[in-house]
């Protein structure tokens, strides 16, 4: 009941102009950073650990923004869910697509890095009215009505083809051979299966190796893609930028750790807006002490 009724919050609001909806939705943000008390411990100790130089006020400081756009992120997804394409193309702009399009003349296969920034939903939307994906779908079994919604708003463009973690390799390799993108979504802690540690803002990360070798199984070209929430009522920037040149490499370690390096400077230049509620380091090498 209490999901259908904030999907029905959703719907209502949706409606209204980005202008109201993005303040809303910062509002929202605010709330959350007083009531959501053990995301709110994990962000901070995960800026703790990326950022020993700043101060603790700082710290919360940057913590307090980063939930004043993840409830931007939470409140616009009503825009995903019932927006019209015309209305998302004109929210969510595209910067760089002509690298995308030389590599789709050319017949070349095509993973997308998008991690996980706050926008993420909206670029994968906003770029699925023009182009068919493969992706990797997590289930939200415990909640149906908001595992149809949100399955609903990564299919509703095109012919979106979503496949859970159970579905294996060889279906996304297959459907990246047959021509679709993938959005690859490689950032997260999913535990010691198929991942490696490797230092993320000079942190050891259980990070998996899956860019590094799908890209080499499917003879794919890897394309970073970020989207970036813009300041007051601006909307979206998806960013797409060349293709990563040598990659992949002769070692897979080296190619994960270039992957977190370069994660690493993207996060720099927009801190607030990287995912900070994700227990990034749960998963520790042996001997280490936990974090959260």
């Amino acid at each position: 009941m209490k999901t259908r009724a904030l999907v029905f919050v959703f719907r209502l609001l949706h409606v209204l102009p980005l202008a109201i909806l993005a303040p809303l939705g910062c509002l929202l943000g605010e709330a959350l950073y007083i009531v959501a008390r053990p995301r709110r411990r994990v962000a901070e100790i995960n800026l703790a650990l990326c950022f020993p130089d700043l101060d603790a006020a700082a710290r919360r400081r940057l913590a307090r923004r980063h939930f004043r756009v993840l409830g931007r992120s939470l409140l616009e997804r009503g825009l995903l869910w019932w927006a019209s394409r015309a209305r998302l193309e004109r929210i969510a702009r595209i910067e760089g697509e002509a690298h995308l399009r030389a590599l789709r003349e050319a017949g070349t296969p095509v993973i997308m890095l998008a991690p996980h920034f706050v926008g993420l939903d909206m670029g994968g939307t906003r770029l699925s009215i023009a182009y068919d994906f493969v992706s990797i779908y997590a289930r939200q079994k415990k909640d149906p009505v908001l595992d149809r919604w949100l399955y609903h708003g990564r299919s509703r463009f095109g012919d979106q083809l979503l496949l859970s973690r159970q579905d294996g390799v060889r279906r996304t390799l297959k459907a990246v051979k047959d021509g679709r993108i993938f959005y690859y979504l490689p950032d997260m802690d999913y535990g010691r299966k198929d991942a490696i540690f490797v230092p993320f803002f000079g942190v050891e990360a259980a990070t998996i190796t899956g860019l590094s070798r799908l890209a080499r199984l499917a003879g794919a070209r890897v394309l970073p893609c970020v989207t970036r929430i813009l300041p007051g009522s601006g909307g979206y920037v998806v960013e797409i930028g060349e293709p990563w040149a040598d990659f992949p490499g002769a070692d897979v370690e080296a190619d994960t750790r270039r992957m977190n390096v370069w994660l690493e400077s993207v996060v720099r230049t927009m801190p607030e807006q990287y995912y900070w509620v994700h227990r990034r380091f749960k998963t520790r090498p042996e001997g280490q002490e936990r974090f959260y």
